[in-house]
């Protein structure tokens, strides 16, 4: 990229990022319908496969388009947040923008973005006006198929102006509750709104609060439900080196002895739901029938998709020796999901992590599924504004883990610095792999480590407006 193109990369950064944050919700479609409409609405001009839930949504979206992608379909993925670049957000055929194409893609909606301003009493957001360009990246590319992930919710989130021929909702929990509701089902009732008339909606495995909205929904809306655990789901599941072997029983087929390089059953379920998002996809189930098993998708491809798949930012190793672990999880749905998975993946007798968490969560919570797997805890701050202070937080901890477990530092740097020599110590003691460092508490929390951590030190971290 040219010196011209940095500079008016960090001009558009600067701006995007000054409008109305993620976490700051205006539960509004107007100023979107009126951003898509002036440019022509690209997003009816590709069939779209939207998801929501709580927790598994990115990963799943990732799933999906490599799925896709593998079956000769150019493919459009956007979802959010970002773990260190904004430009992660839309990607075209697996490849997120360049910044030349970003910078293009921005200045070519601008004028339209300016017009809704104008004709608005609140200005498009920061996530509305990343939903406009995705949108027309997609329609100019042109994709064959968008894999669309929501910011919030569903009903009023700003990506729910498309009809999605599939709706997927991975597993819902309580998380912005002050948006959504401050229950399972108020939130699984909004979320539901993705669930387009004739869709076809496919399911994670739900606690029954959240089941009954969207079947409903499912009925009001004459779409057809596949469920997981009943229409399709995970057949078996065994570890191996560096993920787990899974077989997944889908809409169309049995697609056995697939190398996942990721951690966790709920890492399976995700590729459950993929797949038969990607099945509904290509033969819908009005084609049931005796010829159905021949519309599986071909294995050979699936195997091959899935052996390459990656999950930024969720248990993912980004060091050895000790082994540095970050994840993403920012909720107590979350959270336990990747306690289950660390113990069950991970052999360590001592397991240090550090946490940075938005002051908005559930931290209590959040801790309390930390506790009985974390030996020692070290409390610190992330580059957002709305990262909890590292003292409150350390308050908050110790009243869960006991004083002498918990650790204070004011920086995320100075954090990890602390938890690899504790680490060290303990491989030292007992030998290598012994201990482990988590580092969690949120996307942005997730991906500043990676920048700190990474081969390129100078970098600063991105600024931080993600709403998880």
């Amino acid at each position: 990229m040219t010196r011209d193109w940095q500079d008016r990369l960090r001009e558009i950064e600067k701006d995007i990022f000054a409008r109305r944050p993620e976490h700051s919700i205006n539960p509004s479609l107007e100023r979107i319908t009126a951003l898509v409409t002036l440019l022509g609405d690209p997003q009816r001009a590709y069939p779209v496969i939207h998801l929501t839930g709580t927790n598994g949504k990115t990963s799943t979206a990732r799933m999906t388009e490599a799925l896709l992608r593998a079956r000769g379909l150019r493919t459009g993925l956007f979802t959010s947040p970002h773990l260190s670049s904004v430009g992660e957000r839309i990607a075209v055929d697996g490849q997120p923008l360049s910044g030349e194409r970003f910078v293009e893609a921005y200045d070519e909606i601008k004028p339209y973005v300016d017009l809704v301003d104008a004709s608005h009493d609140v200005r498009l957001s920061f996530f509305e006006v990343l939903t406009g360009m995705a949108f027309a990246v997609f329609a100019d590319a042109p994709v064959d198929v968008c894999v669309l992930e929501v910011g919030m919710g569903g009903t009023w989130d700003n990506t729910n102006v498309v009809d999605g021929v599939v709706a997927v909702v991975t597993p819902i929990s309580i998380d912005h509750a002050r948006h959504l509701g401050n229950t399972v089902q108020e939130i699984a009732t909004d979320k539901a709104g993705i669930i387009k008339p004739g869709a076809i909606a496919v399911l994670a495995q739900q606690p029954p609060a959240a089941a009954e909205p969207l079947l409903r929904r499912v009925a009001e809306v004459g779409a057809t439900v596949a469920r997981e655990g009943l229409e399709f789901g995970v057949l078996s599941r065994e570890l191996a080196v560096g993920g787990q072997q899974v077989s997944i029983r889908g809409l169309r087929g049995d697609y056995t002895d697939l190398y996942l390089p990721l951690f966790g059953a709920y890492q399976a379920g995700n590729l459950a739901c993929a797949i038969a998002a990607v099945e509904a996809f290509a033969a819908p189930p009005q084609a049931d029938g005796p010829d159905s098993q021949e519309q599986a998708l071909d294995p050979a491809l699936v195997r091959q998709a899935v052996a390459t798949m990656t999950s930024p930012g969720r248990l993912e190793v980004v060091r050895h020796s000790p082994v540095v672990i970050v994840d993403a999880a920012h909720n107590p749905g979350g959270m336990a999901a990747s306690t289950a998975a660390l113990t069950e993946s991970f052999s360590f007798s001592e397991l240090v992590a550090i946490i940075a968490v938005a002051q908005d969560k559930d931290v209590a919570g959040i801790l309390d599924e930390m506790e009985p797997v974390v030996s020692r805890l070290i409390v610190t701050a992330n580059s957002s504004p709305r990262s909890m202070d590292p003292v409150a937080l350390g308050e908050v901890a110790a009243g869960i883990f006991g004083p002498e477990r918990v650790s204070v530092a004011a920086r995320l740097d100075d954090a990890i610095e602390l938890g690899v020599a504790i680490a060290d110590e303990a491989d030292a003691a007992g030998g290598p792999g012994t201990a482990g460092l988590l580092i969690t508490g949120s996307v942005i929390t997730a991906g500043d480590a990676r920048l700190l951590l990474s081969s390129d030190r100078n970098e600063a971290p991105p600024q931080a407006e993600a709403d998880r």
